[in-house]
């Protein structure tokens, strides 16, 4: 391929990353991110968020005599922060609207999958839901409390997430090969390129794109992000599934006197807004839907017939990312190779 159109296929390719979600990949982006990172930067943008975050905790417990609802705060601010940062400086946007419209463009896929999923999900839950030692427990934690026991959820969910994910990517950047990558570019700026490259390399002349295809450091968190985003996205809609549910039935058949009972409480805090919801049915639900789609993170991941369902289309879309690096990579040395020589 002539230098000029070598040029052409990588500024195609990098805006073709940008609106993918393959913001990293792009050698000009992970410029900026690595500047966003310096200790310097991030130090002071963290000294920051903790001095408002302990204020507000503070004056928050303060004002409602809640002790639990500083700590809880505290963490919330420092996410909210934290995902500030992400979005802005880190570049994460153009990841989170890619995975975030890749999930909500999908959901005539997403529905008949929840709908295999949430039966045994609701069926395991619901003999938690009639125990009497779930609703006195749930429905005497104070909202501070529950709020950290549902961040502690969603925390537990993403470090297992964090952990189990690379694995999906290591094991696709496994089994790359001349076949992989001239289907993982067909219909891409790099299709053509990728040809020839293949081509080359059968015959001796350069290098082969596939011995390039090990995704690490940034491009490789790039690729755990937007799982991550998509899984979790998922697993949101399915545990607020679940405590609408929860709050349905639990309007239908728990009475007064069953909540009374089992909460050991002396009176209900009946919702005036919502006829047959008390607030410790409220705090119930909530507290399984957080705990079920800890429950569903980890069968996501673990169980084969979830993962099929959850990742089966994802994990080509990571298969098609992972191919067009190993060309574009080729496809730039050589073109850098070319320049250097003239």
């Amino acid at each position: 391929m002539k230098q000029n159109g070598s040029a052409e296929a990588l500024r195609l390719t990098d805006s073709w990353f940008r609106h993918n979600g393959l913001t990293y990949f792009v050698p000009e982006e992970r410029v900026a991110v690595r500047a966003a990172m310096r200790p310097r930067r991030t130090v002071r943008v963290g000294l920051v968020v903790v001095v408002v975050a302990v204020a507000a905790g503070v004056a928050l417990a303060w004002t409602t005599g809640d002790v639990g609802a500083a700590p809880a705060l505290l963490l919330t601010l420092g996410v909210a922060a934290a995902g500030w940062y992400a979005l802005t400086a880190m570049r994460f946007r153009p990841i989170l609207v890619w995975a975030m419209g890749r999930t909500f463009g999908s959901l005539t896929r997403l529905l008949p999958m929840a709908l295999r999923a949430l039966p045994l999900l609701l069926l395991f839950m619901t003999f938690l839901f009639i125990n009497a030692e779930v609703w006195e427990m749930s429905a005497n934690l104070d909202l501070g409390a529950l709020w950290l026991v549902t961040l502690l959820f969603a925390g537990s969910g993403v470090a297992f997430l964090l952990v189990r994910l690379p694995e999906e990517v290591d094991r696709i950047d496994d089994d790359v090969d001349a076949a992989f990558l001239t289907r993982t570019c067909r219909g891409t700026p790099l299709e053509a390129a990728c040809a020839e490259l293949v081509e080359d390399a059968r015959e001796g002349r350069g290098t082969d794109p596939a011995e390039l295809a090990q995704v690490t450091g940034f491009e490789r968190w790039n690729l755990v992000l937007a799982l991550l985003v998509i899984q979790a996205t998922q697993v949101v809609l399915i545990a607020v599934a679940v405590f609408a549910f929860f709050l349905l039935f639990g309007a239908i058949v728990m009475t007064d006197g069953v909540q009374l009972g089992w909460t050991g409480q002396q009176s209900l805090h009946n919702l005036s807004w919502l006829p047959n919801v008390s607030g410790e049915l409220v705090k119930v639900a909530l507290f399984l839907a957080g705990f079920s789609s800890l429950y569903l993170t980890v069968s996501t991941v673990t169980d084969e017939t979830y993962r099929e369902q959850f990742f089966g289309t994802v994990l080509r879309e990571i298969e098609r990312a992972v191919g067009m690096r190993a060309v574009y990579l080729t496809l730039r040395a050589r073109q850098t190779a070319q320049v250097t020589s003239e």
